[in-house]
């Protein structure tokens, strides 16, 4: 052991580095402790605050640690004194403290046998393993829930495509919606998108000459990370088609969404497309028909993931959609922050 330790001055005292490594032992949170053959006690350093050692008590392993854990550690300091081989327990304390045991036999100058225990308070790390397989699981569960969206994106295109070049153009579209809206989530540390925030990003490649063709009013609620990757396809839909029909893009309206609370409680998040009644504009019906898969997200897919209902018109007057659904955990993330 005495070779472990690699230099130090000649002049320095026993007595200060003895007190130098008493400081290192309390910054790294370890605790040091020697006993001899008959395990009676000659050293405690920076004793762990979970257990107490009274002014003037004798200590042993019972009295320090209790009757449970120090029959066990006598145990296993016995046994290292019989093989001289290392042994380690790692022990819980209550529900969230956690030491690592050390013990090993180690002789002294005069050759008599020793035991050194080394004990490390494994709370923090144990804490942050703990939290990062919550982490990991959660990770892995929306990772299934994104491949199974795509895949129903992928399935639902390809039936309504009448062209692989008219698949692709679709499919790229709707997963690129669904980037946007899982950068959101992501970026908030998966506690889910505002609604203002997943509007911007889902309009913006969409509007023309920089003018703003989308007015938001209302409620900017924080969708959970499901509500919003499924009403951020929504919005994807709605504004594709108008884009596609050139009804209130081309003739320099404005499209209204708007999010408020309804008295029942639920939230209500609407669109009001008003229609170009020039006579240049593009006839109805739109592009969006009870066939197709942009109808069947807006009426049944995206109502469904939020235990909500849609209402859906097209006719002569323009667009309106209106997704109303409960202000519930799996909706909405601390549903009290919006403004």
């Amino acid at each position: 052991m005495a070779g472990r330790l690699t230099w130090h001055r000649t002049s320095q005292s026993d007595e200060e580095l003895r007190e130098y490594l008493i400081l290192a032992l309390l910054r790294s949170r370890a605790c040091v402790t020697f006993q001899d053959a008959q395990l009676d006690y000659h050293y405690i350093a920076n004793l762990p605050e979970t257990w107490k050692l009274s002014p003037g008590q004798m200590p042993s392993d019972m009295v320090i640690f209790g009757e449970a854990l120090g029959s066990q550690l006598n145990e296993l300091k016995r046994l290292a004194l019989e093989t001289g081989e290392q042994q380690r327990q790692e022990v819980q304390i209550e529900s969230d403290k956690f030491f690592e045991f050390h013990i090993e036999d180690i002789s002294s100058k005069n050759g008599q046998h020793q035991i050194m225990t080394t004990i490390v308070d494994m709370s923090e790390i144990r804490r942050r393993e703990k939290v990062l397989k919550v982490l990991l699981r959660e990770v892995s569960h929306r990772s299934k829930n994104l491949l199974a969206i795509i895949q129903s994106i992928a399935t639902q295109t390809a039936r309504s495509s009448t062209s692989l070049d008219h698949f692709l153009t679709k499919f790229r579209g709707r997963i690129f919606s669904l980037s946007q809206s899982q950068d959101l989530v992501t970026d908030s540390n998966w506690r889910g998108a505002y609604l203002h925030d997943l509007i911007r990003d889902q309009v913006a490649r969409y509007q023309q000459n920089d003018k703003p063709a989308v007015r938001v009013a209302g409620l900017n609620i924080l969708l959970s990370p499901n509500a919003a990757l499924h009403i951020g396809l929504a919005l994807h839909e709605l504004m594709v088609n108008a884009v596609s029909a050139s009804h209130a893009m081309a003739a320099g309206k404005t499209i209204d969404i708007r999010c408020e609370i309804t008295p029942d409680g639920n939230a209500e998040l609407s669109w009001n497309e008003p229609a170009d009644l020039s006579p240049e504009a593009p006839p109805l019906p739109r592009e969006i028909n009870p066939r197709s898969f942009g109808s069947t997200v807006l009426e049944r897919v995206v109502p469904a993931s939020v235990s909500g209902t849609s209402r859906y018109r097209i006719d002569e007057e323009g667009v309106e959609y209106v997704l109303s659904f409960p202000l519930s955990d799996e909706n909405v993330s601390e549903e009290a922050r919006y403004s």
